[in-house]
């Protein structure tokens, strides 16, 4: 097999060579992530917009393509599609910010600790050293998360399911947080977060698809 393009639909169509190759992780992660995306205390709709900015977050086109699909029949608009994105792109920022404090920290050399939770204050340090850069994701970050076709809450659970992709301790922190102000369950919680557990899981086992190519190539 010899091609040079990386991506294409048809690729993810080698997919079930894996149940073949390895059977058991194969049907053991199927199973899992059925049962993660099915409706509990979260309706299956949401489950599938928390997938689409999972899915954006761990960059999948197949991922994208097959949640996007499944969220047109669960009768997602674009509207709330783009909505859960820009949350996405919020979060997946906001760690990089985030981070910003460690960074400062090490720029200073005054702590032992990587993570407390005292030190995102330090976060706004950032107003004074690049003001208008960290205004403006400031600015983002607030609409971005604002009520729209997507309440607050909803939002938020997709914020702790992509802080959980990103592995941002304050971010997971803080939305988790949110969300419970927002009237979110602890089993809401948990279910969003199983769904980003089954969306990385799942961004890697789709990719799989591309080790058969390169395994393939003559």
């Amino acid at each position: 097999m010899s091609n040079d393009n990386l991506y294409q639909k048809s690729y993810f169509n080698r997919l079930p060579e894996l149940g073949d190759l390895a059977p058991e992780a194969f049907k053991a992660f199927v199973e899992f992530d059925q049962k993660a995306v099915a409706p509990g205390k979260l309706p299956a709709k949401l489950k599938e917009i928390i997938a689409i900015a999972v899915a954006h977050t761990t960059g999948c086109p197949y991922c994208i393509e097959v949640h996007v699909n499944n969220a047109r029949k669960q009768e997602v608009t674009r509207e709330e599609m783009s909505e859960s994105i820009f949350v996405a792109a919020a979060l997946k920022a906001g760690s990089a910010a985030a981070h910003g404090v460690n960074a400062l920290n090490a720029y200073e050399s005054t702590t032992e600790d990587l993570y407390k939770k005292s030190y995102f204050n330090k976060i706004k340090e950032f107003a004074d050293l690049s003001g208008e850069a960290f205004q403006s994701f400031m600015d983002f970050d607030k609409k971005a998360m604002k009520a729209g076709v997507l309440s607050a809450k909803e939002k938020e659970l997709i914020a702790v399911a992509v802080a959980h992709t990103t592995g941002c301790p304050y971010c997971i922190d803080i939305h988790t947080n949110g969300a419970k102000e927002q009237g979110a369950s602890k089993e809401e919680v948990a279910e969003s977060i199983f769904v980003a557990t089954a969306l990385k899981a799942g961004s890697a086992l789709a990719h799989s698809v591309n080790a058969l190519n390169a395994y393939d190539t003559e």
